[in-house]
């Protein structure tokens, strides 16, 4: 017996929430004259002395070719700053100034209540079986991109 397809129902339904919640977080956002995009490097560097533009294009949900631009825009509202590493003059390090630590701090953990308030209904253990599927459907995302990636690499070595 074979599986009925998911697309039209599960992934409309995983598409329709990622949209949904980005529109709830950002109703949060919005109101410190921020971006999703700049509010996630402003609380990826919250509680740090820093890090270097690879490390917080990792560590965040933002592009590299994005990056940049939102960090230009955060430096130039005074909310972050670029700064020669100290291990390696040739690299830049990001921090948040003082004014992006006291938005950090005011503004974060209500944040997170914002944000915690979608889980009310939820009971712990849905929470841990929700997070366990959503992991689960992203491992087999990367999977399935890295099969293709390899086919496209034995394409082209064909070719070539």
């Amino acid at each position: 017996m074979t599986k009925p397809s998911t697309f039209p129902s599960v992934l409309r339904e995983l598409l329709r929430t990622h949209q949904a919640f980005l529109s709830y977080a950002a109703s949060h956002v919005h109101k410190l004259d921020l971006t999703l995009p700049q509010y996630d490097v402003i609380i990826t560097l919250g509680n740090t002395a820093g890090m270097t533009p690879k490390k917080l294009g990792e560590q965040t949900l933002i592009t590299k070719g994005t990056l940049t631009g939102v960090v230009s825009r955060l430096e130039y509202k005074g909310l972050v700053q670029r700064a020669a590493s100290k291990k390696d003059g040739r690299s830049q390090v990001v921090r948040l100034t003082e004014a992006g630590k006291t938005l950090y701090e005011s503004s974060f953990p209500e944040h997170l209540q914002h944000i915690n308030r979608l889980f009310d209904d939820y009971s712990s253990e849905e929470i841990t079986v929700l997070e366990a599927d959503l992991v689960r459907l992203y491992q087999a995302v990367v999977r399935a991109r890295s099969m293709h990636d390899e086919e496209v690499a034995v394409d082209i070595d064909e070719e070539g």
